[in-house]
């Protein structure tokens, strides 16, 4: 890492991202437990299988289309839980508050995480509150500690294997321009809705197929930072076919008219999965009956031959996905 500075870039699930925790946090701070390429890492205490997890979340605006930043907080950590196939059970929340924001505004964000807690079966046990001077902050920050129950289904980026199938649970990019349209910040209006949900459903239902080894939430970042990931873990070729990534209408014309790509763009309530090729479609049949996965689709494979992340394009070329350097949408999460 040569930059001198920190800049936004450092936080959007990219390379820069990367080296800042591999270079600077993992540098110093590097001992047995601590694996930087982890949603929930497994905790010894007295025998208990626990997974732990943390996350911090910068959302502007504070309310969007689907959610605000409390709903998001609860979401965003009870899904790496899920996905690294724990049931969540317990959260801390750190609240950081800037000054002169109106009560009844964070009265509301607290009642919906709450709600959203209580739908999801998790219960909020510690916290600390912290208020900021006025431009010191965005409104309201919120940090997020959370614990849950592993399942005995192993999981990991070491499981993957040549051949396997690659799987996203519905349509991508959904999060995004959500929270982009709630900005305004380019005149346009939409009826776009943040995908911000529980993926408890999809994961816990994932877990029953065998062939299972891996799932991951495509949050900052997006679809194509996820298959960097596989990519660098396993040293195999990422393939994904761009016919079979859904990506909603609305969606996909607010990135055509800005020119974002929806490969990068941040989703809330999604899961992509790495399954043996024998079950992919075992999978598939088990997330379309639920309705958080009715768009589910196979989208991709591993293959040990390949070198890159490369996109099958709808015209029928190729396509190197780059890492993401340059953030699109900073404070999207």
């Amino acid at each position: 890492m040569q930059d001198t500075h920190i800049s936004l870039a450092h936080g959007n699930g990219g390379r820069y991202m990367r080296e800042l925790i591999d270079e600077v946090f993992a540098r110093h701070l590097a001992n047995p437990g601590l694996d930087v390429q982890a949603d929930a890492v497994p905790l010894s205490l007295n025998g208990s299988d626990v997974l732990f997890t943390t996350d911090g979340f910068t959302v502007q605006p504070l309310e969007f289309p689907g959610g605000n930043i409390g709903s998001l907080a609860v979401h965003g950590t009870t899904n790496d839980l899920a996905v690294a196939g724990a049931i969540p059970k317990y959260l801390s929340l750190n609240a950081f508050i800037e000054e002169g924001m109106e009560i009844t505004t964070l009265d509301r964000i607290i009642k919906t995480l709450a709600a959203t807690a209580r739908e999801i079966g998790v219960e909020v046990v510690a916290g600390d509150t912290k208020v900021l001077r006025r431009g010191e902050g965005g409104g309201l920050y919120l940090a997020t500690t959370g614990i849950g129950i592993r399942s005995s289904h192993a999981l990991g980026l070491d499981l993957i294997k040549d051949g396997d199938k690659i799987l996203v649970s519905g349509p991508v990019g959904d999060h995004g321009i959500a929270v982009m349209l709630a900005r305004e910040e380019f005149g346009l209006h939409g009826e776009v809705k943040s995908d911000a949900a529980s993926v408890l459903p999809l994961t816990q239902e994932a877990l029953k197929v065998p062939g299972l080894h891996f799932m991951r939430d495509p949050t900052r970042g997006g679809l194509a930072t996820v298959a960097h990931e596989l990519h660098r873990a396993t040293g195999m070729g990422i393939t994904l076919t761009q016919a079979d990534i859904p990506v909603r209408d609305p969606v996909q014309s607010v990135c055509e008219m800005l020119g974002y790509d929806p490969m990068y763009l941040a989703c809330e309530g999604r899961v992509v999965a790495v399954v043996d090729p024998d079950e992919a479609d075992n999978l598939l049949q088990r997330w379309r009956v639920l309705a958080e996965g009715e768009d589910a689709a196979i989208i991709g494979s591993v293959n040990r031959s390949g070198t890159h992340v490369l996109l099958h394009t709808e015209l029928g070329g190729k396509r190197i996905l780059e890492e993401l350097e340059d953030d699109p949408l900073p404070r999207i999460c």
